[in-house]
């Protein structure tokens, strides 16, 4: 199980619907790409850590974990407007207001990025899949979905495993021996999905498979006082940023 999964299953609002979960996450994501970047991004962002470690009870070294792979992306896309290819002054030159528009990217899209993983690290997928058809998904597209997320854990546990044979086997010892290991391991994994998925489907059709997977979801009901909460605070939040926005305008 992956970092982020595992935090998922442990935390504190796991039991919340996602309904309740997703005002509040995917609140703040579309707060973070539709107000101006300052101070409404920057609010934002402080409120999406503030409810990450506090309420919801993320360890920073997780939250950590999960997002310096995002935040990496989100720098490297501010970088790429600091500097502009070609021009009388030279090929590469600093672009004309670059770092204000550099940062007031990185700040978008590190705030929207907490406001993704806010809800991420409190609902795991198994809750989410299976209530999609309720609202509206087909049932086929939610049992792929299922399957795909069960077979992904299935074949990183698989590669796990195998690097720890190589490893054992004095695999890697070498830059030769790490590539022949590279590529038995890719071989290896490649069969392994595939004989995997067949004993799979063997085995739904065994059990009377006919096109849809039933799965029990955990009993869970919308609730209006945290619904009503957090579109407070996202009022808040906007309301705040206009009244900070209007004296530096």
């Amino acid at each position: 199980m992956l970092p982020i999964d595992a935090a998922a299953h442990s935390s504190r609002w796991r039991r919340r619907h996602p309904v309740d979960k997703a005002v509040l996450g995917l609140g703040l994501t579309v707060l973070a790409i539709s107000l101006p970047p300052w101070p409404g991004a920057a609010l934002v962002l402080l409120t999406a850590l503030t409810v990450l470690l506090g309420p919801a009870g993320v360890p920073g070294r997780r939250l950590w974990r999960a997002y310096r792979v995002p935040l990496g992306f989100c720098v490297t896309g501010a970088a790429t407007l600091l500097i502009q290819v070609g021009g009388p002054e030279g090929f590469v030159t600093l672009a004309d207001g670059g770092p204000v528009r550099a940062g007031q990217l990185l700040l978008r899209t590190s705030a929207a990025s907490l406001g993704v993983l806010l809800f991420a690290f409190t609902t795991p997928m198994s809750d989410l899949l299976p209530r999609l058809v309720k609202a509206g998904v087909p049932a086929p597209v939610v049992d792929v979905a299922l399957v795909t997320y069960r077979m992904s854990f299935l074949l990183l546990d698989s590669v796990r495993r195998i690097r720890d044979a190589q490893a054992a086997r004095l695999g890697h010892t070498t830059r030769a021996a790490t590539w022949r290991s590279l590529a038995g391991l890719g071989a290896t994994a490649f069969v392994r999905a595939f004989d995997r998925a067949a004993r799979l489907q063997t085995g739904l059709a065994g059990r009377g498979y006919d096109g849809t997977l039933r799965v029990l979801v955990p009993e869970a009901r919308v609730s209006a006082r945290f619904v009503a909460g957090s579109v407070v605070l996202l009022v808040a939040l906007a309301v705040l940023t206009f009244v900070l926005e209007r004296p530096l305008s």
